[in-house]
């Protein structure tokens, strides 16, 4: 099945044109790699045990994007995968992407940041390490490395509905371990308790797969967020054994949200400006006590209906719409 994000990412960002200047976690996408064999792990980069960034809002194919800090950061939607095309060449951050890494893109999140990614459909989760810019195709929040999709089965099949986490704690403490202070000082960091011990099991191999996928151990069931209390070595150590756990699969639904709003008549006006895309409908929800209506069509059979209303939505103007999971 064709991989959809990165490739994507290439032909957009070389035919639009219309990047800042500034925004140079984009065109270290597209600058100096080593050459090296497919599916050897690359040279670490020099700077990347120091290199922490957030970055300037930058735009591509039309659509700005604001970088910022969020440790509370917790989505669902879709996500895509990137791996030979682009194994060995710079991160947005200036590391060495390696494909055999378990790592991740974001638009807009803090790099590095610590996130536990799980797999909607088999209940798959991993801890990554976010520090690159992307997908800029419309509909996906994250692109995982090749070995990240190994590793929450969904390589074969190219996308798949995930919940994305970032781990405050740990994202917090490897902030503060790399961002110097106004001296330039690398501040000291507090450690955090130990993790408690786990259990493991053998991994069994994600539905309808007619191969098993090379994994390490899987973590008996727990909840969907890491244990508190990890340190930043814990956490480095957790990435090196590429450690997967089981949560329970509940089932879920894809819909293009349009938009949200705090008022009920400004959520009815774009619905009903949304009839010749599909029937919208209105679902009331609360975010720190105060109710939002979203303006939701759906739910959608597969990702491929998602991407094609989506295109439809934002050729209305809609340019804020995305595929969420429910």
């Amino acid at each position: 099945m064709r991989k959809v994000s990165r490739g994507s990412r290439v032909a957009v960002l070389l035919l639009s044109g219309a990047l800042l200047s500034g925004c140079s976690e984009i065109n270290l996408l597209l600058h100096g790699a080593k050459s090296v064999v497919s599916g050897e792990s690359p040279p670490p980069s020099a700077s990347a045990a120091s290199n922490y960034k957030v970055g300037k809002p930058y735009q591509v194919a039309g659509i700005w994007y604001y970088p910022q800090e969020d440790f509370s950061y917790d989505e669902t939607g879709i996500a895509s995968w990137y791996g030979p095309n682009f194994h060995a060449k710079l991160t947005a951050n200036g590391e060495v992407f390696d494909q055999n890494t378990v790592t991740a893109a974001h638009k807009t999140l803090q790099m590095p940041s610590i996130a536990r990614i799980t797999n909607l459909e088999n209940g798959r989760s991993i801890i990554v390490r976010i520090n690159d810019r992307g997908p800029f195709v419309n509909g996906r929040i994250l692109d995982l490395s090749r070995r990240s999709a190994q590793l929450l089965g969904m390589e074969r099949q190219g996308t798949a509905k995930v919940r994305v986490q970032v781990l405050s704690e740990e994202s917090r403490a490897l902030a503060g371990k790399l961002k110097p202070d106004a001296a330039g000082n690398e501040p000291k960091v507090a450690q955090a308790a130990p993790r408690g011990s786990v259990v493991a099991e053998t991994l069994p191999p994600p539905p309808g797969a007619t191969s098993k996928v090379s994994s390490p151990e899987l973590v008996s069931s727990g909840p969907a967020r890491a244990q508190r209390g990890m340190t930043v070595e814990t956490v480095e150590r957790e990435l090196a054994t590429q450690e997967v756990r089981s949560v329970p699969v509940r089932t879920t639904n894809i819909y293009v949200q349009a938009g949200a709003f705090s008022r009920h008549d400004n959520a009815n006006r774009l619905a009903a400006r949304l009839t010749s895309v599909g029937k919208a409908q209105i679902q009331q929800a609360s975010i720190q006590g105060k109710p939002v209506f979203r303006v939701r069509l759906g739910p959608l059979a597969n990702v491929e209906d998602a991407d094609r209303i989506l295109d439809a939505v934002v050729a209305t103007g809609q340019q804020d719409a995305r595929v969420v999971v429910d």
